[in-house]
């Protein structure tokens, strides 16, 4: 049951990626240096990365009753499940058209946003320090480079967790590739940290 929780994380995380890199690549009039993975939700396959935000929401679940059983350690299975929790979150409230996505969106940010991208606000950022919150629990119970990897990754998420709010709010031109980065870093170890447990 362990292996089979732990190959179910690891997969949705590499999904996710893939999914996400794949749709932005092809998706007319989405810029993935700008716009942020959610703007991925709207439009008429907007439906693609709702069901990937929820397979990722189901895969946290699984990865985290994974670590649980096998580095016994429920800090880091509840913070787990707190990041599924966020992704499920994501993926059933969108966020609102702006910023030039979809086609016609205004260019900018709107003035009055709806509650639906209220909670996609909330969500995103419990979602990334739920992550990094896991790391820092599961730091003390790895040994050796794996402990040392969790650490560095711990850093470089709340870093770029940081860094891609201020994007955000800023609207800055590289926004989405700063979340790009941040999502590959611990999709990245949630994958590796599977397969070292197997």
């Amino acid at each position: 049951m362990t292996e089979t929780l732990l190959i179910v994380g690891m997969a949705a995380a590499a999904v996710f990626v893939a999914v996400l890199l794949i749709e932005g690549a092809l998706r007319p009039g989405y810029d993935p240096v700008y716009h942020a993975s959610s703007a991925l939700s709207l439009g008429d396959r907007g439906w693609i990365q709702v069901a990937n935000f929820l397979q990722l929401g189901v895969g946290a679940f699984a990865i985290a009753f994974g670590i649980h059983h096998a580095l016994n350690s429920d800090v880091a299975a509840v913070l787990m499940a707190i990041a599924g929790l966020g992704a499920i979150a994501a993926g059933v409230w969108r966020m609102d058209p702006m910023r030039g996505y979809p086609p016609g969106a205004q260019s900018g940010t709107p003035t009055t946003l709806t509650w639906n991208h209220q909670i996609h606000d909330i969500a995103g950022p419990t979602t990334f320090l739920a992550i990094f919150g896991a790391c820092l629990a599961l730091a003390g119970r790895l040994q050796g480079l794996w402990r040392v990897y969790t650490i560095l990754t711990a850093v470089a998420g709340l870093a770029l967790t940081i860094s891609t709010l201020i994007a955000w709010r800023k609207n800055a031109r590289n926004t989405g590739l700063i979340q790009r980065a941040l999502i590959l870093v611990y999709c990245s170890w949630i994958v590796l940290l599977g397969v070292h447990l197997l």
